[in-house]
C-alpha cells in the first residue's frame, strides 16, 4: 500500500533533503549526539527543510552512528516533515517500517562490480530484494514510500564509464518492481553537466508525474553545475548535507555530498523558490563545529557569507 507521492514531493516543486544526518555521518570519526541531532533537526526544520535522511537501519553496537534512528525518527514525523531511513537488509526494513519512517531507501548500484563490492550480490539479487521489501510494506499495510537509490550512475569507481540506458534499465526495473520513486547518484563525482542533464533527460522522460531523486557529491568541484543542469532538465528532488558531510569509501578522501547551503543559495539566486532561510540554515553549522571539532566543514556560503540586501524567507516557496 504506496504512501501518497504527491503529498510528500508536490510536482513542480523544488525539495532539497537533508542527508547530512546519514549519509554525513557514515564514515566520521565521531558524530553529534542524539541531543544536538535533534537540536539540528529542529534548527532546520524553523528554517523550512522538511525531509531529513534520519540514518541507517544498522546494528548500533556496529554503527553507533545510527543507534538513535528511531528517535529521530520519531522526531522529525513529530514535526510533520518528512523522515528517511537506508535499509540494507530485510531486517533492516522490517525495523524502519516498524519505526515508522515514511520513506525508506533501498541502494542499487549501476555497476555489477560496485554491487558485489557494497551489496555482496548481484544486481538481479537485490532486484528481487527490492520487490521483496514492496510486498513486505503492502503485507504490512504501511503507506511507507520506498525509494530505490541508483548509485554510481554517472560512473564508477571500479567499472569506469556507466552507459546511461542502463541506469534507465535499472530505473525501469525498480518500477515494475513495484517502488514508489528511484535517485540517480553521482557517488563518487564522476559526472559533468552534459552528462548529468543528459541522464535526466532520460529520467524525467521514464518517470513522467512521479518524482526523482538526484543525488550529488562535490568529489571534483561539479556538484552545484550538475545540479542546475539536472534541473534544467527536469529533475526537481536534490540531496544534500550541511556543510558537505559525507564520503564515499569507494573515493577516499574526497569531498562529500554538495553543501547544503551553496544548493539553497544556487538556487534561490536563479529564482527558483526554495522556501528555505538560508541564513538560519548557515548559523546550524555550530552544532557541527562544537560536537564535531576534527572534522572538514565545507561550503562557500558560509565562508564568505550571503550577499547583503538579499532576503531568506521560511516556507516561501
Amino acid at each position: 500500500m504506496a504512501g501518497d507521492v504527491t503529498r510528500v514531493y508536490p510536482a513542480g516543486r523544488v525539495i532539497l533533503r537533508e542527508v547530512g544526518l546519514r549519509d554525513g555521518l557514515q564514515l566520521t570519526k565521531s558524530f553529534p549526539s542524539t541531543e544536538a541531532k535533534s537540536d539540528w533537526i529542529r534548527r532546520e526544520h524553523a528554517a523550512g527543510v522538511r525531509h531529513f535522511e534520519v540514518g541507517s537501519f544498522l546494528p548500533a553496537n556496529r554503527f553507533p552512528q545510527f543507534a538513535d534512528v528511531r528517535d529521530l525518527t520519531g522526531l522529525v514525523n513529530g514535526l510533520g516533515a518528512h523522515s528517511l531511513g537506508l535499509v540494507l537488509n530485510e531486517r533492516g526494513a522490517r525495523d524502519a517500517l516498524a519505526a515508522g519512517v515514511t520513506e525508506l531507501t533501498v541502494v542499487l548500484s549501476a555497476t555489477e562490480a560496485h554491487n558485489l563490492a557494497n551489496a555482496r550480490r548481484p544486481r538481479e539479487q537485490s532486484l528481487a530484494e527490492i520487490a521483496h521489501t514492496v510486498r513486505l510494506r503492502d503485507e504490512a499495510g504501511s503507506a511507507t514510500l520506498i525509494n530505490v537509490g541508483i548509485a554510481m550512475a554517472t560512473g564508477c569507481s571500479l567499472s569506469g564509464a556507466v552507459d546511461p540506458a542502463e541506469v534507465e534499465r535499472l530505473a525501469e526495473a525498480c518500477l515494475a518492481a513495484g517502488v514508489d520513486l528511484v535517485g540517480i547518484a553521482d557517488t563518487v563525482g564522476y559526472g559533468g553537466p552534459r552528462q548529468m542533464a543528459d541522464l535526466c533527460r532520460r529520467m524525467t522522460a521514464l518517470m513522467g508525474d512521479r518524482p526523482y531523486v538526484v543525488h550529488l557529491h562535490d568529489t571534483r568541484g561539479m556538484g552545484l553545475a550538475n545540479a542546475l543542469a539536472a534541473y534544467d532538465a527536469g529533475a526537481r528532488v536534490f540531496d544534500a548535507s550541511l556543510a558537505g558531510l559525507g564520503g564515499c569509501p569507494f573515493a577516499p578522501g574526497a569531498t562529500g555530498n554538495v553543501v547544503f547551503e551553496d544548493l539553497v543559495y544556487l538556487f534561490e539566486t536563479a529564482g527558483i523558490r526554495t522556501g528555505i532561510d538560508l541564513e538560519q540554515v548557515i548559523t546550524i553549522r555550530e552544532i557541527l563545529s562544537r560536537e564535531m571539532p576534527d572534522e572538514t566543514l565545507h561550503g562557500s556560503l558560509a565562508q564568505a557569507g550571503p550577499p547583503k540586501g538579499m532576503s531568506w524567507q521560511a516556507g516561501a516557496a
